[in-house]
């Protein structure tokens, strides 16, 4: 029986998907995490093998042991995973103490997890992106600004989502950034372009088991520092240079057995380069928009890739499906039940958010589901549609 060693098993909410469709899998599910048990919910308890509580998930040592102890109780560890952008680097750095593979070890996450890391390897590859580089003084700085413009986008080399950005407009705002720094920063070219994601699932021997494609109508940026609502919505039809650019970053990095939730800009001409790559499914409830997309289940696909190590995975895009946030701070002409009334069977899901995202992905979300276009945005109109 493979030994699958789960952190944070817990958040979100949703990834008690991933213990369940494991554990049917005939995978031993063994939990790892800082919160009580007693809080989970049954369906997650009920898939967890075994749980082992730690003080603090920040205290590596305290996560070496509880390795430690699951491999002389249980035997050798098969994957680490968490499916969790923040312990990405926790992750690597039990893989490279355990042993353990497929996944990124710190030999070579930086490449995946830092910004600076992703521009030095996308530059390497060849790959296009935004122009930029790591800045720790305000020399380096206005270097980036002499190359690119104003205005620019200051990014927390190591942050996550859109959490510390900020857009400088001129020398003057660039300066006062520098005099209030904490931490490095990535220094990069404001792009005026679309975001669309390419995501999916890389199998065994890095092909491409599933692969979708999303819009957003405002970037994760603006959102968090507007406070405003937001919606995206997946593509039936994936344009071509869409997927050869993705096939071209999985091949690149090598992705075996792992989901990835790319970022691309588009620019008005249409051409496209990467704004950032996110090694992990992407966040919120999109994992569940591919099932909803397709009337298929992704969990247990990738069980099944975990358990028999399994290729194929039949799937057609039958709907475009969305999520739709609402926030607090908002009046919106339609009350929850008339939304409820007017989308009916159109809506797939509907539920507060966690708070841990309310500020990319609002207070209150829904995911619908239409087979066109006009009529899913017609529901998005309807749902974020302000008094």
């Amino acid at each position: 029986m493979k030994n699958f060693l789960f952190l944070s098993p817990n958040f979100p909410p949703n990834w008690l998907n991933f213990a369940r469709a494991l554990k049917r899998a005939g995978v031993r599910v063994l939990g790892l995490g800082d919160s009580d048990f007693a809080s989970f919910p049954e369906e997650l308890r009920s898939s967890l093998d075994w749980y082992h509580r730690v003080g603090s998930m920040r205290n590596y040592d305290e996560l070496v042991r509880a390795c430690g102890w699951f491999t002389h109780t249980f035997g050798r560890l098969d994957r680490i995973e968490s499916f969790n952008e923040f312990w990405l680097e926790a992750e690597a750095s039990l893989r490279t103490d355990f042993n353990v593979r497929p996944g990124f070890t710190l030999s070579d996450i930086r490449f995946a997890r830092r910004k600076s890391g992703q521009k030095e390897f996308f530059a390497a590859h060849g790959i296009p992106h935004a122009r930029g580089a790591l800045c720790r003084t305000l020399e380096e700085g206005l270097s980036v600004a002499a190359m690119t413009g104003y205005p620019i986008i200051a990014k927390p080399d190591d942050g996550i989502g859109a959490e510390g950005i900020s857009k400088l407009h001129s020398e003057e705002e660039l300066r006062a950034f520098f005099a209030g720094r904490r931490g490095d920063f990535v220094l990069e070219e404001f792009v005026n372009a679309e975001i669309i994601t390419f995501d999916g699932l890389a199998g065994p021997g890095g092909e491409l088991v599933f692969f979708t494609s999303h819009e957003y109508d405002r970037g994760v940026m603006e959102t968090v520092q507007k406070a405003m609502h937001i919606y995206y919505f997946s593509l039936r039809d994936i344009p071509h240079e869409m997927e050869a650019l993705g096939r071209r970053v999985v091949a690149a990095y090598g992705l075996k057995e792992r989901f990835f939730h790319f970022e691309f800009f588009r620019k008005p001409d249409g051409s496209l380069s990467v704004m950032e790559v996110n090694m992990r499914p992407p966040g919120g409830m999109t994992m569940d928009m591919f099932n909803y997309a397709c009337d298929t289940d992704l969990y247990a696909a990738y069980a099944g890739i975990v358990s028999r190590g399994e290729t194929g995975f039949p799937y057609e895009r039958k709907y475009h499906t969305a999520f739709a946030s609402r926030r607090r701070e908002l009046n919106y002409r339609r009350g929850l039940e008339e939304v409820s009334s007017a989308l009916g069977p159109a809506i797939m899901w509907q539920g507060p958010m966690p708070e841990a995202f309310s500020g990319a992905m609002g207070h209150y979300g829904y995911i619908i589901r239409h087979h066109n276009l006009p009529d899913l945005k017609a529901g998005l109109a309807l749902i974020q549609e302000l008094a």
